[in-house]
């Protein structure tokens, strides 16, 4: 994917940032880029937070949900993703999400950090549950993982999204991933997990026979919901399609 470019610059106070904006293959979701100012401490992870209910440990991401039309949000170490919602327009939603990452990394850089992006118990968190993982994960494991790591989320990153490893069935061949930001809601998912994704990690590790995508509950609920709308309004319409047109 070709990205489209755009800087912005916000002064406040003495201090002056640059941001970077970046399309993603989802219409729906934007990069943000922060060059100068990381957004996360640490390198090589990502948070997503799909409801205020799940931003309670991002202060900044509960900011960026007061927000009219953030639908969710996936914080990186300098990136953020914002997926929207249909009927807001970025014209107006990108400088507001700026304003907010300014104003947020502008006011924790003045208090040396005590004006945590994400809270500590979070980063610890993530930190036990992946060491926790690596100890009983196989030789073969390891290889899927690596390969990940090395090949494979460099370009979701640059996307605006995210992968999580969520398991492997060896009976199956079958590998379990989570794909995050952008990625998750795009139109072209399934050709990216599917085409690119699995033939990647088929190609280099023959016991790979196939990858599926794995949802959290409340995503299964929110497209079961979808799935029922659409059967509706489609049944509406064919109703009014089989109805006599009225006489004069």
């Amino acid at each position: 994917m070709i990205s489209r470019w755009h800087r912005a610059t916000l002064q406040i106070g003495r201090r002056l940032l640059h941001f970077k904006t970046a399309s993603t293959p989802n219409e729906n979701a934007l990069k943000f880029i922060s060059p100068e100012s990381p957004i996360l401490p640490v390198a090589n992870t990502t948070f997503e937070f799909n409801s205020t209910l799940q931003a309670i440990h991002s202060p900044l991401a509960l900011q960026l949900f007061k927000i009219p039309g953030v639908k969710s949000i996936m914080l990186g170490h300098d990136f953020l993703t914002v997926n929207k919602l249909d009927n807001h327009d970025w014209n107006s939603l990108s400088p507001e999400v700026m304003d907010v990452m300014n104003k947020f990394l502008d006011k924790a850089g003045e208090n040396s950090g005590k004006v945590p992006v994400v809270t500590q118990e979070l980063l610890n968190k993530a930190e036990s549950e992946r060491l926790a993982e690596d100890e009983d994960d196989s030789e073969l494991v390891l290889m899927i993982k690596e390969l990940i790591e090395t090949r494979i989320r460099p370009a979701i990153q640059d996307d605006g999204g995210d992968i999580e490893y969520k398991g492997f069935d060896e009976e199956t061949g079958t590998v379990f991933l989570k794909l995050q930001g952008a990625c998750k809601s795009c139109s072209a998912s399934e050709d990216t997990l599917k085409g690119g994704i699995e033939s990647m990690l088929m190609h280099y590790i023959e016991e790979v026979k196939e990858v599926q995508q794995i949802l959290d509950p409340e995503e299964e609920i929110a497209m079961k919901e979808f799935e029922r709308l659409e059967q509706q309004l489609k049944s509406r319409a064919s109703n009014v399609t089989d109805e006599a047109p009225p006489s004069l």
